[in-house]
C-alpha cells in the first residue's frame, strides 16, 4: 500500500513541484492534496499542470482545528509536509499529526528562524550579519515557529560578495536537492 502525503504551500510552489517530480515514477508514494492559504499563488496553477488537488483556506479554516484536523485525517497521510507554508499550524492540527508533520527552513537553525523568518527576509538577515555558511533545516514541527526536532541540516558557504539573492540561489539548491530525499527517508527507513 502507497505512502500517503499530503503537502502545504504559500507561494509559488516550487518545492511542491520538486517533490512532486521526484515521486512521479515512485509507485510507492502518492501525493495525495496540496493546501494552500493563497488562491492567486503560483502553487494553484502548478498543481492544476501536474494533476494533483489543490485545497484553498482562509483563517477560519484553519482555526476550526476539529474540522481541519478531520479533513487532514481522510486523507490518511502519512506524512504532512509544509513546503513554503507561512502560517503557523495550530497546536491541536500539530499535536493530531505529531511525528508526521515537517517544514523545511531556509537557514541553519536556530539562526534566522521564528516569526516572520521567511524567503528573502532570511537571506538578508545572513548577509547583513555576515554569515560565512547558510543552508537548511529539515524539522518537525511543533507548536513553536521553527523550533521542532532536527532531521536534517545542509550548508553552503555564503561567498564574499553573495547578496540575498545569490544566497536564495544556493539555498534552492540545497532545498531541490535534499528535501524529497529526506522524505523519502522518514517514509521509508532504511533500517526498518
Amino acid at each position: 500500500m502507497p505512502k500517503n502525503i499530503l503537502l502545504f504551500a504559500s507561494g509559488s510552489g516550487s518545492n511542491v513541484e520538486n517533490i512532486a517530480n521526484y515521486f512521479q515514477d515512485d509507485s510507492r508514494v502518492v501525493i495525495r492534496a496540496v493546501f494552500g492559504n493563497n488562491l492567486s499563488a503560483g502553487v494553484v496553477e502548478r498543481c492544476k499542470r501536474l494533476g494533483i488537488p489543490f485545497y484553498g483556506f482562509n483563517r477560519a479554516a484553519l482555526s476550526d482545528t476539529t474540522g481541519m484536523a478531520g479533513v487532514l485525517r481522510s486523507f490518511e497521510p502519512d506524512l504532512v509536509v509544509l513546503a513554503g507554508f507561512l502560517w503557523k499550524v495550530p497546536a491541536e492540527i500539530v499535536r493530531a499529526f505529531e511525528g508526521r508533520m515537517i517544514n523545511i527552513h531556509p537557514a541553519l537553525l536556530p539562526s534566522h528562524g521564528g516569526k516572520g523568518m521567511y524567503g528573502m527576509r532570511v537571506h538578508e538577515a545572513v548577509v547583513r550579519d555576515g554569515d560565512a555558511r547558510t543552508g537548511i533545516t529539515i524539522h518537525y514541527v511543533n507548536e513553536a515557529y521553527d523550533d521542532g526536532a532536527v532531521i536534517l541540516q545542509e550548508s553552503v558557504v555564503v561567498a564574499k560578495g553573495d547578496t540575498p539573492e545569490t544566497v536564495a540561489g544556493k539555498v534552492h539548491a540545497l532545498e531541490y536537492e535534499f528535501f524529497p530525499r529526506a522524505i523519502e527517508s522518514l517514509l521509508f527507513p532504511a533500517n526498518g
